[in-house]
């Protein structure tokens, strides 16, 4: 079955709406923004390890009294008591001289401010904090590379992507072993700025990481790719894409839409072997769905089993009980030569149509039944009720069946009226003088007895 270029972009736009590249969904975890007093955030980033090229600090020392006093403000916030925590932490702030909190223990201050508003959900005053967290100087690197990652994350969360990505440049700049989930955020990023081809060479980044760790990528990155190939037109990439999906997460959509991607590259074969394979495992649904898998076998001349997918479907109650639907399951029952059971599938059909085409259709398959009185009865009715696409073969069939039934006066006038249309002419001329010629015949033999 082909779709055009326009359904293609529809269908691509379609099944990609519920793509999770949202800001919504770029959170930051929790264990990011622990009020440890060691300062040192256990970011989504926890594996990344400073540039060996970095010179090692000289953090100042965390002196007793400052420990005690962040201990009593992290048991507060530990405690959900997060105004407890912040006025402890507002004390140590108050009346200050410069030299009271030195470098390190001002970080380990603004790291437990920021949990605080993180989880009041004040995102922008949990940012600030966090800013000023990488403004003390000489504090540990490991603090600073994870606390710029979660600078980044919020960001994120706020939707303001080019700072995001600014942000996870410089935090790229000083880490050794940036994990696929930083390559992620950044592709995520750059997405949202529709800048497609750098947001796909950071999810392909991502995703061959987990692979060369045998671990399985996760089933958004996979559909984020799948979009950015689908807008950049590759779609012999979107394809492979949609097949590695199928391998770790099996559902319809994807048997679906692989379906769907193969029609656009003209691979029948393949485009109606996906859409059995979800059908067989159950997976189709809808009306459509069904109908467009019995159009499949139809196109693929497999018109038997696209009958027996229209009867499940009509029975189950998937498939809508309608003119077209029935006449669809007639017309697959009669071409995989069931005519005794595309009869009843065709008087449904003609029994819920407004006019007289499917009577006359119905006629025909009367004919076929070797029911020639039934057929005269339905295409009679088909002609008198109107509507009828080819009058002129209905007539034809008309006349056939008059012949069957020894009626040669009416048979001739029913020839002779599909005879008038250009398009019946000959066959109608063929069989007035095989009739002519039969009641020749049978003159000779009723002389000769």
């Amino acid at each position: 079955m082909k779709f055009s270029k326009h359904a293609m972009n529809v269908g691509v736009r379609s099944f990609l709406l519920a793509l999770p590249v949202v800001a919504a969904q770029i959170v930051v975890s929790q264990t990011a923004l622990g009020p440890a007093i060691s300062g040192i955030a256990q970011a989504q980033a926890q594996d990344a390890q400073p540039k060996p090229e970095q010179e090692t600090r000289r953090t100042p020392a965390l002196r007793n009294k400052v420990y005690e006093k962040l201990a009593e403000a992290q048991t507060a916030a530990e405690a959900k008591d997060l105004a407890t925590a912040a006025k402890v932490l507002d004390g140590m702030l108050a009346g200050r001289r410069d030299n009271e909190l030195n470098s390190y223990e001002l970080a380990n201050v603004y790291n437990l401010y920021a949990f605080i508003h993180y989880s009041n959900e004040d995102y922008t005053s949990a940012l600030q904090s966090y800013e000023n967290v990488i403004k003390q100087p000489d504090i540990p690197l490991a603090m600073e590379i994870n606390t710029r990652f979660t600078v980044a994350q919020l960001y994120f969360v706020q939707e303001r992507w080019a700072d995001g990505i600014d942000a996870l440049e410089k935090w790229f700049a000083m880490t050794e072993t940036p994990n696929a989930n930083a390559y992620v955020l950044m592709a995520q990023g750059y997405y949202q700025l529709k800048d497609y081809d750098k947001a796909l060479q950071n999810i392909n980044i991502a995703i061959d990481d987990y692979d060369a760790k045998g671990k399985i990528p996760k089933e958004q990155w996979y559909n984020l790719a799948r979009f950015l190939y689908a807008e950049k037109n590759m779609i012999a990439e979107a394809t492979a894409t949609l097949q590695q999906l199928i391998t770790f997460y099996p559902k319809k959509q994807y048997w679906v839409q692989l379906s769907f991607m193969y029609s656009e590259q003209e691979k029948e074969a393949l485009q109606l072997g996906a859409m059995e394979t979800a059908y067989v495992q159950g997976m189709l649904e809808k009306d459509g769905e069904y109908r467009n898998m019995a159009s499949l076998f139809l196109n693929a001349e497999v018109p038997y089993k696209a009958s027996v997918v229209l009867q499940e479907g009509l029975k189950d109650e998937i498939v809508q009980d309608t003119s077209k639907n029935w006449e669809l399951l007639a017309g697959a029952l009669r071409q995989a030569q069931e005519v005794e059971d595309a009869i009843p599938a065709m008087e449904k059909a003609a029994s819920m149509s407004d006019d007289g085409d499917l009577y006359a259709r119905l006629g025909n398959i009367y004919l076929d039944a070797d029911k020639n009185e039934k057929a005269i009865e339905a295409i009679t009715k088909g002609l008198d009720r109107g509507g009828v696409k080819r009058a002129d073969n209905a007539r034809l069939v008309l006349g056939m069946a008059y012949f069957n039934t020894k009626q040669y006066a009416k048979a001739r006038d029913a020839f002779r009226a599909a005879g008038r249309d250009e398009r019946s002419k000959k066959y109608a001329d063929q069989w007035m003088k095989y009739m002519n010629s039969e009641l020749e015949r049978q003159k000779s033999l009723a002389a000769e007895g």
